[in-house]
């Protein structure tokens, strides 16, 4: 398909018949393995952000629209996860919103 919908009806299809998990194609089964660690690696990168805050008391030149965007954007990746029931999604976003949610408190009290 050539339209560009092929992605929608490969999703269509899944539910027809599942994908094997690991996945045969040994790329395939890598990058499935690397996006468990890249999503953790993601949450790590924000936790300096964070403590920045909360220890030094001051958020300055931290911008609290740009945090609350990054808040309502994991909001939107969880239920999105919820709805598709994909575990790392979920799982990912849920610690993201956290920590979204910790900037943007911090950002309101100390900024």
């Amino acid at each position: 398909m050539a339209d560009g919908m092929h992605h929608l009806h490969k999703r269509k299809r899944v539910h027809e018949l599942k994908e094997p998990y690991p996945h045969p194609d040994k790329w395939i089964s890598t990058l499935d393995s690397l996006v468990f660690v890249i999503a953790l690696f993601s949450v790590v990168m924000t936790i300096p952000q964070v403590l920045d805050i909360w220890v030094n008391k001051s958020a300055q030149n931290v911008s609290l629209v740009s945090w609350a965007a990054y808040l309502v954007a994991a909001m939107f990746w969880v239920v999105y996860g919820l709805v598709h029931r994909e575990k790392v999604i979920i799982a990912v976003y849920i610690l993201f919103a956290i920590l979204d949610a910790l900037v943007v408190l911090g950002i309101l009290l100390y900024g």
